[in-house]
């Protein structure tokens, strides 16, 4: 049994809404384990014997729309991938505020010709780094809220699905999901 973590773009944070009892309900449904949701904002942690990423992702989608009309992106990482997404923030050591640190979690690793033309519009004060699938940043004179760097932002400029999560949120994931 590998512990995963299902992130929805999204979800309750617009017009998209989903109580975490339905998805916690969808999830156990589709035959995983120990599930339990982290915020409001669409994380679900479970156990399942599957080994496909992608596999999950795509059947939790399915479920979704299938069972309550919604059409969501789904984004799964291993709990060893969240331990080392959480172990490997280049910023963690820059800053106290866990609301200055994110991740966006991409569906994909975007090409390497649109990282390397990835700038911080306007001027404004965000470090980047994209390893892999992830980009960690740092809002270094706010938070993400005031920022034109945002999760949209990044999808239009990587080409590529993503969905953000703060520090705070990366590391209680990251928690949920160990073995």
């Amino acid at each position: 049994m590998t512990r995963y973590v299902a992130l929805l773009r999204g979800v309750n944070v617009g017009t998209t809404r989903l109580a975490m009892a339905d998805l916690r309900r969808i999830v156990t449904d589709l035959g995983h384990e120990d599930v339990t949701t982290y915020l409001q904002s669409g994380n679900v942690a479970f156990g399942s014997s599957v080994r496909d990423a992608e596999k999950l992702a795509a059947g939790i989608a399915r479920a979704l729309t299938d069972e309550l009309a919604l059409t969501v992106p789904v984004l799964v990482r291993s709990g060893r991938e969240l331990a080392a997404i959480a172990g490997g923030n280049p910023y963690a050591d820059r800053e106290d505020d866990p609301t200055r640190l994110l991740v966006a979690f991409l569906a994909t690793a975007p090409q390497k010709s649109t990282v390397g033309a990835l700038t911080v519009p306007g001027g404004e004060n965000v470090s980047f780094t994209v390893t892999g699938r992830e980009v960690f940043l740092h809002y270094v004179d706010g938070g993400y809220g005031r920022s034109k760097f945002t999760n949209a932002y990044l999808e239009k400029k990587l080409g590529v699905v993503a969905t953000s999560r703060n520090w705070k949120s990366v590391r209680a994931l990251a928690e949920m999901t160990a073995s």
